[in-house]
């Protein structure tokens, strides 16, 4: 796979199992190891250069994030994008997101609001360069910057551990046309709102914000049928 073509460096001051299920599920999420392909123990071993022991424990972690299906002395293969996973992440990162929101617009300060604009002023560039993969980490690095300053960071990594269903469901809705727009325009009025103090219609943005993906579910299934599943 041309995704394994590029050499990866192994930090030998982390732990080698972390790194591998960082770095595959990294892979995943972004669609570069696709759905329905075969993970190989043996063929991950030699990429990483290591024993089977941290690749399994990779293997497994990312099982419970419901991003591979392991099948016992047969293979491991990149499960299918999950509609009911992503369902639940949404939900979970909705509920959160509505009070970050609120919380930045009744204590929010120039340095705040400079950092999200510039997030968007380098989506807007990745956008002019149709370089979706830099948008989509420009998009994650603008939430997140909300729950660093919001003091809830913890919380934010929590809640991607349950987002992979949901990110790769947004990934193959990104290239849908108008979509990044879109991300472009919402993330304007999120931060219009917080800037003037309005935590309530920072919140209307963010839920208008968030649902969009979901509220598209129809389209990316029939444009993306073997991907996707109930």
């Amino acid at each position: 796979m041309d995704a394994f073509k590029t050499p990866f460096r192994l930090d030998r001051n982390r732990s080698a199992s972390i790194q591998v299920f960082e770095h595959l599920r990294d892979l995943i999420v972004t669609l570069a190891v696709k759905p329905g392909e075969t993970l190989d123990r043996h063929d991950l071993a030699s990429y990483y250069g290591l024993s089977s022991t941290p690749i399994r424990d990779a293997l497994s972690k990312l099982g419970e994030e419901k991003l591979v299906c392991i099948y016992p002395q047969r293979a491991t293969e990149v499960s299918p994008v999950y509609i009911s996973s992503a369902k639940q992440a949404h939900f979970l990162r909705l509920s959160v997101e509505l009070e970050v929101v609120e919380l930045l617009a009744k204590q929010v300060t120039p340095q705040l609001t400079f950092a999200l604009k510039n997030f968007i002023s380098q989506q807007e560039l990745a956008l002019t360069l149709q370089d979706f993969s830099s948008f989509a980490k420009l998009d994650m690095a603008f939430h997140h910057h909300m729950y660093l300053t919001a003091g809830v960071e913890p919380i934010w990594t929590w809640i991607r551990q349950q987002s992979g269903n949901l990110d790769r469901l947004r990934r193959l809705h990104m290239p849908i046309e108008g979509k990044a727009q879109l991300i472009v325009d919402d993330h304007k009025k999120i931060v219009l709102a917080i800037e003037s103090g309005d935590g309530a219609q920072a919140a209307a943005a963010v839920r208008e914000h968030l649902s969009g993906t979901l509220s598209q579910i129809a389209k990316i299934a029939q444009a993306h049928p073997e991907y996707v599943i109930s």
